[in-house]
């Protein structure tokens, strides 16, 4: 008998971790990017992209072996429930700093970078200061004193990843969902494509970013969305809580103008875009 009970635990515990992994008929668990783990429905197929664009480089973000989870910035790890499908493999670094905004500027500005487009990195700080990474690069750095804030010449040019990356520490320290908000660009809900962000700004405020965007022959779309949240955390591609039928999927519907996300819920009239100004 107590063999008996041994085992239907342990096949409970193991058909639900297999439920976990399987959560979703869309994801393909050998896919290594976003574009082959996360299939799309029948009758869709994702909209086209220019090479070398960001929608392009997010469709192609690469992803940690499925199953794995999500972790803090401290190593501890965050309890799945329904929230992500897969994780992005994107290190957070081990301080409390790539929370929702944070990692949504990171990938971006990881796009220019590794694009060699880094005369368009720029963020606005939350005090209204512009940071433009091409000053950074040139051996400036930010001094913030009250209500004071300049660049000052600290050092020789580096154009180095390690000095980018310490420029992008001081964004996440000075930046947030309020700034990032005003930086962006308003754009109409129908308009959605990959690269775009559902943002409120303040405290509290979210963000998620739109990373891909597919479409049926009758013009119906469809979208994935991922963010990191708090404490800061790794970016997740989130399931959808309204449809576990459609899942990871997100349906464009502007009859319905809540956007429920396993975390937070945006209004349609959320959806701002990145400009290269």
């Amino acid at each position: 008998m107590r063999i008996h009970v041994i085992l239907i635990l342990f096949l409970s515990v193991t058909v639900c971790a297999y439920g976990q992994q399987k959560q979703s008929a869309f994801i393909r668990p050998a896919g290594l990017t976003l574009n082959e783990r996360v299939a799309t429905p029948s009758g869709f197929t994702r909209v086209p992209v220019a090479a070398g664009s960001f929608a392009a480089y997010l469709r192609a973000l690469k992803l940690k072996a499925d199953g794995t989870p999500v972790h803090y910035y401290n190593g501890r790890i965050k309890e799945n429930n329904g929230i992500y499908v897969a994780v992005v493999d994107m290190p957070i670094g081990t301080k409390d700093l790539q929370q929702c905004a944070d990692v949504i500027m990171h990938v971006r500005a990881e796009y220019l970078f590794t694009t060699h487009q880094e005369h368009k990195i720029h963020f606005t700080l939350t005090n209204g200061f512009r940071a433009d990474y091409s000053k950074w690069a040139e051996g400036y750095r930010i001094s913030l004193n009250g209500n004071k804030t300049q660049w000052v010449k600290k050092g020789p040019a580096d154009h180095s990843y390690a000095s980018f990356c310490q420029y992008m520490d001081v964004i996440y320290t000075y930046c947030g969902t309020l700034s990032l908000s005003k930086e962006l660009k308003d754009v109409e809900y129908r308009d959605i494509q990959p690269g775009d962000v559902l943002i409120k700004g303040g405290s509290p405020g979210h963000a998620e970013i739109v990373l891909d965007v597919a479409r049926n022959k009758e013009g119906k779309k469809i979208y994935l969305l991922a963010q990191s949240y708090m404490p800061a955390q790794e970016m997740q591609v989130l399931a959808n809580p309204e449809s576990a039928a459609l899942s990871p999927w997100y349906e464009m519907d502007e009859k319905h103008t809540n956007i429920n996300t396993p975390e937070w819920t945006f209004t349609i009239g959320q959806l701002m875009r990145f400009t290269d100004e």
